[in-house]
């Protein structure tokens, strides 16, 4: 489960994943989407695990997106697809996970780290933790369906329009009053409340604990798309002219100029 670039280790009955590229802000290469998956099954798979915590390894970042170099040769619907479908499969994952899951977010969970900290159970938040995925702002590229699904279901439809139309940042106090937050503390008192809760967690009854999760997902579930009908819009998106050139622009640091195109 652990890589160059993640961490897994356990503590009792609580399993921890840091994600741990700092120099990037950890952004996600697939490698690590990959070791995440891995730390999903380990978790499920193990008997003395009760609950799995993410966190990245400094205050700096919980995850900064996924690494865009990886966006520089995605051209087709195919590839488009592909990578989507990727993405899913791994958040999908980390959703089904029977254990309850907690993100610790100090810094930004930005793009696909704020896709994966809000398929987590809990969200509990140091004062410098911000949420957001300002897409039309970097790339031009879109969230599918099931993730605008997920951030549906904590914020509402307008305040996911809110957030993606501005492609602004939440802040740790609207965080919290949006329901993107679980909770908020001084970064001081961060660690000690996730192990706390964590552990009040991990001595409550097991299997109250997976059924309430299991049954919240299947209704959160049940009102998703079917698979591929949102396969138009995510191709409108990553096979256009501005997604090729923005990948560009923002390798470069230099801003986007959208066209429409």
């Amino acid at each position: 489960m652990s890589t160059n670039d993640t961490i897994y280790t356990t503590n009792g009955q609580i399993a921890t994943l840091v994600f741990n590229r700092q120099n990037s802000r950890n952004a996600m290469t697939w490698e690590m989407y990959d070791a995440l998956a891995a730390a999903c099954e380990k978790v499920d798979t193990d008997p003395d695990i009760r609950v799995f915590v993410l966190r990245g390894a400094d205050d700096r970042a919980f995850i900064a997106g996924t690494d865009i170099s990886q966006f520089q040769n995605l051209r087709t619907t195919a590839d488009a697809l592909a990578y989507e479908d990727r993405l899913e499969q791994v958040v999908d994952r980390l959703e089904q996970v029977t254990k309850p899951t907690i993100a610790r977010v100090q810094g930004a969970a930005v793009g696909g780290g704020c896709v994966i900290a809000i398929a987590c159970d809990l969200r509990i938040c140091g004062p410098d933790a911000r949420f957001g995925v300002p897409v039309a702002r970097t790339l031009g590229n879109c969230l599918s369906a099931a993730n605008c699904a997920r951030l549906l279901d904590l914020v509402g439809p307008a305040r996911l329009k809110d957030i993606l139309f501005t492609a602004r940042l939440i802040e740790a106090p609207e965080a919290l009053t949006v329901g993107l937050a679980t909770q908020v503390v001084e970064a001081t008192a961060l660690d000690d409340t996730v192990s706390d809760t964590a552990e009040i967690i991990a001595a409550n009854a097991p299997l109250t604990i997976q059924a309430t999760k299991e049954a919240v997902r299947r209704v959160q579930a049940h009102r998703r798309l079917s698979s591929g009908l949102d396969h138009d819009l995510i191709n409108n998106c990553y096979t256009s002219h501005d997604f090729r050139e923005a990948v560009k622009s923002f390798l470069a640091k230099q801003q986007a100029n959208w066209t429409g195109r």
